[in-house]
């Protein structure tokens, strides 16, 4: 499956690629030709007319479903951040290296509308027994780590599962899903890192314990940053649910350089859980000095775009960024959340600035 002309390719086989992070905040809603792309297999074509999702484990009743029996549930619509764990990597392993892991800069995410039905409404329909305590997914997909090939899984506390926001999504932004995002049928958890809104749904499981698949006992963990991978206690540490807080400064891009006068200033910022962005500041002296950005449209599990003006004269300026969330702070350094995953990186988004004397060049 070709990826969109306008993506930048971190990989081919499986496809992996990102926007430029000055295209995503252009408006509010990201095309869905500038949704990243993240595989860790196959990409899967399933014929729509014999699909059937599977709903099994920890239920009175066993399903069969298929896009028709979908079409009967109520329709509905959650506008959320989709985000890749690994976002903004790349300043991470500029401090240490992240072996073996993508190289993703600060586009791999997207903010829009998705639909579907709520998962809540098919598991009810199938009944979830005593005992259940998570809901696992199942992808079509074909993964292979160690010489073993297995489907992509992963899992969501039954709270989430069942929480209104949490669905079976078909389309975005008004449009049926692209092979690339996961069609006919994928799911979606907002607030969640987007290795949770699993593609190519094919099975969902409600089940006592949390997925054993490899994406969600091992890949997806986070160690302190004096753990190498070596000595990773793999048991141990948690597997990764909520987005970080997190904001990036999108515009001017790197390689534009302003004139004197005024200077408009462009970005994200998000968060996970159910919180939300109360307001994000910017700083122009590394740190020292803050002040408070605009805020455009969002609400609980999507992003904001943030703008900010400010009257330069010709000089050096490190431009800083840090969001609120009312609850979290940003970390000030890359040194606090380097981990050798390279996941959930939140640091202050720095960019150095220089003013020339003369026009913009």
């Amino acid at each position: 499956m070709p990826l969109p002309p306008d993506l930048v390719v971190l990989s081919g086989d499986p496809p992996n690629a990102e926007p430029l992070p000055e295209a995503l905040t252009r408006s509010f809603r990201t095309p869905p030709d500038l949704l990243y792309v993240r595989t860790h297999g196959t990409t899967p074509e399933p014929d729509p007319a014999t699909f059937r999702l599977v709903v099994d484990g920890l239920v009175e009743r066993e399903l069969s479903l298929s896009l028709a029996d979908l079409g009967r549930f109520e329709q509905a619509e959650v506008d959320a951040v989709l985000c890749c764990a690994g976002n903004r990597r790349t300043e991470m392993h500029a401090l240490a290296p992240t072996p073996g892991e993508e190289p993703w800069g600060a586009g791999a995410l997207g903010n829009g509308r998705w639909s579907g039905v709520r998962l809540a409404d098919v598991l009810a329909e199938a009944g979830v027994a005593d005992g259940a305590a998570h809901v696992a997914f199942e992808s079509l997909d074909t993964c292979s780590k160690n010489g073993e090939a297995f489907a992509y899984g992963s899992s969501v506390p039954l709270a989430k599962a069942l929480a209104q926001e949490t669905l079976l999504a078909d389309r975005y932004e008004g449009q049926p899903l692209a092979p690339n995002h996961g069609a006919p049928l994928r799911a979606l958890v907002p607030g969640f890192i987007g290795a949770r809104s699993v593609k190519w749904l094919t099975r969902i499981t409600v089940q006592a314990e949390e997925s054993d698949n490899y994406f969600q006992r091992h890949a997806y963990k986070v160690f302190p940053p004096k753990v190498e991978k070596e000595d990773a206690d793999w048991d141990a540490a948690p597997s990764i649910e909520s987005l970080p807080l997190n904001s990036v400064i999108t515009e001017p891009a790197p390689e534009v350089q302003p004139a004197p006068g005024l200077v408009a200033f462009r970005g994200y910022a998000y968060t996970g859980g159910d919180r939300e962005i109360e307001h994000v500041e910017v700083s122009l002296d590394g740190g020292a000095s803050w002040s408070e950005a605009d805020l455009g449209e969002g609400s609980r599990w999507t992003w904001r775009v943030w703008t900010f003006a400010a009257d330069l004269a010709p000089g050096a300026y490190e431009v800083v960024v840090r969001a609120h969330d009312g609850e979290r702070e940003q970390p000030a350094s890359v040194t606090a959340t380097w981990n050798f995953k390279g996941y959930l990186h939140n640091a202050w988004h720095r960019r150095l600035l220089r003013i020339p004397a003369g026009p913009p060049r």
